[in-house]
């Protein structure tokens, strides 16, 4: 069985990570720096090479200018592409 962090249903999360970050015209840099972490960290949530928990999830939403329930709600709707 996959590691969780290599699932189907896990490489949802990293995907809307990056899609969330570009939405917001961000690059990985600009993003660290809001959220005072390295670009590389950025890198690795959204290669799926680093587990986000929810409480980061949340303040990546904030630092990409959305509103975390909608980010949640992309998450679950999730069917290939992104809903809203």
């Amino acid at each position: 069985m996959p590691k969780a962090q290599h699932s189907p249903a896990y490489r949802r999360l990293p995907d809307l990570l990056r899609q969330l970050r570009e939405e917001a015209d961000l690059t990985q840099r600009q993003l660290g720096v809001i959220l005072k972490r390295p670009q590389s960290w950025i890198y690795n949530c959204e290669s799926g090479n680093r587990r986000v928990d929810v409480t980061e999830f949340i303040a990546w939403c904030r630092a990409c200018g959305i509103d975390p329930i909608r980010g949640f709600k992309r998450i679950v709707a999730w069917d290939g592409a992104h809903a809203d």
